[in-house]
């Protein structure tokens, strides 16, 4: 089978160069802009900064790096010696200690996971895996019911506690077999983590992405706004949808049509609904969210690209939240924004 693996986040943001032809993965707007970039979990990273002396940039660039692989330590799925795989591995119901910064993710996503009424689930990792997304190869035939139902019976945020006692922190799980995987936040986690780098580093003027999930602060090099845009629901061209000024905020987009493989004649998706343990099938195939952190708006686009257009939008409106939504309509697409969001918009884009 013809297989395409593609970060569907990554391919679904550009920034906005004036003049010049679209991107598929941010960029400074002019030439005195330091621009850092490389990989980490599975996609790529990018730093944008201004005002960077050039003998500093080496050692910057060895530092961003250095950090997201200590963050991939901490939130692989892919590593067996990553601190969440080694509590993925424990089948011990004890508390489970941790460091401060996965009780925070955790926490996090467990917050957006029962605001999303458990549509964004970190305990979905088994069917992940299943469906060939994770760790495990990629399957030969579609999974059956009882597969199926195999692997929802080890999911479930209910299944998994943030305890904070004696001044440590710890998870605990009430399944010996319980998963943690979070690829929907880390990105997200990683960005976040640049931004505050950045900041320790007395750097005032950046953007920094890890795969689709990016943070700015201050003007980019023509003394403006960073300008993000929301990359068209296509696999075929960079075409741009919408732009928007995130200055002081993060960003990140959920997109079913980059991330997916062919199987028994059937686009299967990379996002699975935790409720019926399928990818999604829907007409929402792109959501994006701007929230005060890049760890909440990764959060939130996969619980709302599961729940679709309909339900999401109830959400949206109930946690007034900033996101813009483009589904299938007939042979088209349409978009929908809610308030909060278009106050971002750049003037004259829909």
């Amino acid at each position: 089978m013809d297989i395409t693996f593609f970060r569907a986040a990554l391919l679904a943001m550009v920034v906005f160069i004036a003049g010049c032809d679209n991107s598929s993965a941010p960029s400074a707007t002019a030439s005195s802009a330091t621009v850092l970039e490389g990989k980490t979990m599975g996609t790529f990273w990018r730093v944008s900064v201004i005002n960077l002396d050039n003998d500093k940039s080496e050692a910057l660039r060895k530092k961003v790096q250095a950090q997201l692989d200590a963050d991939d330590m901490l939130l692989s799925t892919w590593k067996n010696n990553s601190a969440l795989m080694q509590f993925n591995h424990s089948t011990s119901l004890s508390p489970w200690p941790v460091s401060e910064a996965m009780a925070d993710i955790v926490t996090a996503s467990l917050r957006i996971g029962a605001k999303t009424q458990g549509a964004m689930d970190i305990t979905v990792g088994p069917l992940v895996n299943l469906w060939g997304f994770g760790p495990d190869k990629q399957p030969v035939k579609t999974p059956d019911r009882a597969q199926i139902d195999a692997a929802r019976a080890r999911t479930g945020l209910q299944h998994l506690t943030v305890i904070n006692k004696s001044g440590g922190q710890y998870l605990q799980k009430d399944i010996a077999d319980l998963f943690v995987d979070l690829s929907t936040v880390g990105e997200g986690y990683a960005a976040d983590h640049l931004a505050r780098l950045m900041e320790q580093e007395g750097i005032s003027r950046y953007l920094v992405s890890v795969g689709g999930a990016l943070v700015s602060r201050g003007m980019n090099a023509d003394g403006k706004p960073w300008r993000v845009a929301i990359q068209k629901p296509t696999d075929r061209e960079n075409a741009v949808q919408a732009i928007v000024d995130i200055n002081g905020h993060g960003i990140s987009t959920s997109g079913s049509y980059r991330n997916y493989y062919e199987l028994d004649g059937k686009r299967i998706s990379h996002i699975i609904d935790p409720q019926t343990g399928h990818p999604i099938d829907h007409k929402l195939v792109s959501v994006t969210v701007i929230a005060p952190t890049a760890l909440e708006a990764d959060g939130w686009d996969t619980g709302l690209m599961v729940l679709g257009t309909e339900k999401a939008k109830q959400v949206v409106r109930e946690q007034g939240l900033a996101v813009y939504m483009i589904f299938k309509e007939g042979d088209g697409f349409k978009t929908w924004m809610s308030p909060q969001f278009e106050t971002f918009l750049v003037s004259g884009q829909n």
